[in-house]
């Protein structure tokens, strides 16, 4: 009867053990923080007073020392040898002063079908000379330019290069095309403007103040380059090789500002461990002021969703991570200039502030919207070795991992963790719940009305917990991530890493 009763006694003990492990389990840090206090992060963020964020504009700053000052309340460290949380960037900012225009003999395209990228205000009447992509590269063998003369002439090539998709890639091979155009003695180079982006937002990011990092030793190509919107495929069949045309641009304004990477430190826990760094980032700007649809509108693009809603999360999982270290080392970036073209991202990977092959894992939040409040949108949910832990993260939170939405969008390589993937740093985007891109998740899209009070500020809480309780489940895991075999970034990993 002894041996009975101490049986019993027993399984009692360990069932207690496991409840209170469970119940430890289920009252982690994050899940104290309040709706509002997450709530209160996004206002301030997507408030007026901040004027849409733009990198380099008085708001973006304001931005940028808000978050700073959070990531000093929670009580992070700077990174080793820096004094602050920022990683200043220089930038170099061009407008494009007057419209400009292409003259045809067949007729006239202008205004928003044609947007000059580099020049001069100029006025040039040449032969245009059609030369495929306008692209070279000896080591696969391609030379657009074989057997065609373009000196004096006007170069005429579709954007991009074959097996390039993204557009941010496109845009930034323009600068290579256009030196290419420039050594064989173009006049001028066009392009035609044919992918799936809409060639509104393209026209608007190029006219009203592309930016890029500043190199003082680089020097600028002086060749006036336009892109001509050809979705139609209707400026492709007025722009003929060998007709004479006449290209007008009304020149670049170029000025130089500084906006900052905001970067803080969170030491781990296990002495085996702490070496290895989970790296969790967020972009805080966005795309200012526009032209209100009607007169007396709205003009201030507040971003809510893009992507105060990103740096909710990452300020939520500092806070909890900072009050409850995990075993790795956490590293916490908010990214400026990424509407410019990732460009604060790209900058970090290219001058990190802690070894590269020290950065395990980069948990990413970006996101335009949502359209499902079951979901968790995950962009490379089963390619980064971290599958099981978003599925805990999500079960604990109530809502549904959906593994790369809208696949023809290509969205994994569209925001700053591509950056991170392309060293070979396992590193998807967590975004709020979709399915498609469709014109409901579009409908805010860069727009004046992705404000704070169309949120559903409960969900939101929900998402930003889940991508808190995510990154926990990642920096105590006991296997370091990998990408899953034959996966497009793994070579870099394996280089990255001196992986077999």
């Amino acid at each position: 009867m002894k041996k009975s009763y101490d049986t019993i006694l027993l399984l009692l003990l360990v069932g207690s053990s496991v409840l209170v492990s469970a119940q430890d389990y289920l009252s982690l840090p994050e899940f104290t923080l309040s709706e509002e206090e997450i709530a209160s992060h996004i206002y301030f963020l997507a408030s007026d007073e901040l004027k849409g964020r733009r990198t380099g504009e008085e708001g973006n700053n304001i931005a940028a020392r808000y978050i700073a000052e959070q990531f000093r309340s929670y009580g992070l460290k700077t990174p080793p040898g820096q004094e602050s949380y920022f990683q200043p960037i220089e930038f170099e900012k061009r407008i494009v002063l007057k419209e400009s225009s292409i003259e045809t003999a067949s007729g006239e395209i202008v205004g928003s079908a044609c947007a000059m990228l580099n020049g001069d205000e100029m006025k040039v009447e040449s032969r245009l000379v059609f030369a495929k992509n306008g692209w070279v590269d000896e080591e696969k063998g391609i030379d657009d330019y074989e057997d065609l003369d373009v000196y004096g002439k006007i170069v005429l090539v579709n954007v991009g290069v074959p097996g390039e998709s993204s557009i941010r890639k496109v845009l930034s091979l323009s600068a290579k095309k256009r030196m290419l155009a420039e050594e064989r003695g173009a006049l001028a180079l066009v392009e035609l403007y044919r992918e799936n982006f809409p060639w509104n937002y393209i026209s608007r990011a190029i006219t009203s103040g592309r930016m890029g990092v500043k190199d003082p030793t680089n020097l600028e190509s002086i060749l006036p380059h336009f892109w001509v919107n050809n979705q139609d495929q209707q400026a492709g069949k007025k722009l003929i090789d060998g007709e004479n045309v006449t290209l007008k641009g009304g020149g670049i304004l170029s000025s130089s500002l500084i906006s900052n990477n905001v970067i803080g430190l969170i030491e781990g826990t296990n002495i085996s461990k702490k070496q290895e760094y989970v790296v969790l980032t967020a972009h805080y700007d966005h795309i200012g002021v526009s032209k209100p649809s009607v007169a007396g509108g709205d003009s201030i693009n507040n971003g809510a969703r893009d992507n105060a809603t990103g740096v909710a999360a990452l300020l939520t999982a500092a806070k909890a991570l900072a009050e409850e270290r995990p075993e790795r080392s956490i590293l916490l970036i908010a990214f400026t200039a990424e509407e410019m073209g990732l460009l604060g991202s790209q900058y970090y990977v290219e001058h990190p502030l802690l070894p590269l092959d020290k950065m395990v894992f980069n948990l990413n939040s970006d996101g335009a919207g949502y359209t499902d409040t079951t979901l968790v949108a995950i962009m490379g949910y089963d390619r980064v070795g971290a599958k099981e832990e978003f599925d805990l993260a999500c079960q604990r939170l109530g809502v549904t991992p959906f593994a790369d939405p809208a696949p023809e969008q290509n969205l994994f390589d569209r925001s700053d963790n591509v950056s991170f993937a392309r060293k070979g740093i396992p590193a998807p985007t967590m975004s709020p719940g979709f399915e498609a891109f469709t014109q409901e998740l579009m409908q805010h899209y860069h727009s004046t009305s992705d404000e704070v009070a169309s949120l559903n500020l409960s969900y939101i809480a929900t998402f930003v917990r889940t991508y808190a309780h995510a990154a926990r489940l990642i920096a105590n895991k006991d296997k370091t991530p990998r990408w899953v075999e034959g996966d497009k970034y793994e070579g870099a990993a394996k280089e990255l890493y001196e992986l077999d």
